[in-house]
């Protein structure tokens, strides 16, 4: 195993771990649904989860089609929109309350401008 594959795994293992803790203390119910982010590489993807049923009632993502960018916009600012396209959809939805599951990744950057697009939009956490 490379230096790189063994830092990348290692990475990923604590991801991992710090994601099975917060999953431990949040919990989504038919009061306070669960806001789940996914990051890749060049995509970000948020859905607001009723862990109750086990069911996702409202998704959206940087390769959804409805979402418009510029190419050249950073990532940050295409997170940003996610939150705010995912907030109205939920209030759309007659959701307004939500718990945010920041899936073990570390809150800042990306993650931080999808909560705070969220937010603007209306979504109280």
């Amino acid at each position: 195993m490379s230096k790189t594959q063994s830092t990348t795994y290692k990475r990923e293992q604590a991801r991992k771990r710090r994601k099975l803790s917060i999953k431990k203390k949040i919990r989504g119910n038919s009061e306070r649904l669960r806001l789940t982010v996914f990051r890749s590489l060049n995509h970000i993807y948020a859905q607001i989860i009723d862990d109750e049923e086990g069911k996702t009632l409202v998704s959206f993502s940087t390769i959804d089609k409805e979402f418009k960018s510029e190419d050249k916009a950073k990532k940050t600012d295409k997170s940003f929109q996610v939150g705010l396209k995912l907030g109205e959809r939920a209030l759309a939805a007659g959701i307004s309350k939500v718990a945010f599951d920041r899936n073990g990744y570390l809150y800042h950057g990306r993650v931080k401008a999808l909560r705070e697009g969220a937010k603007k939009a209306g979504l109280d956490f």
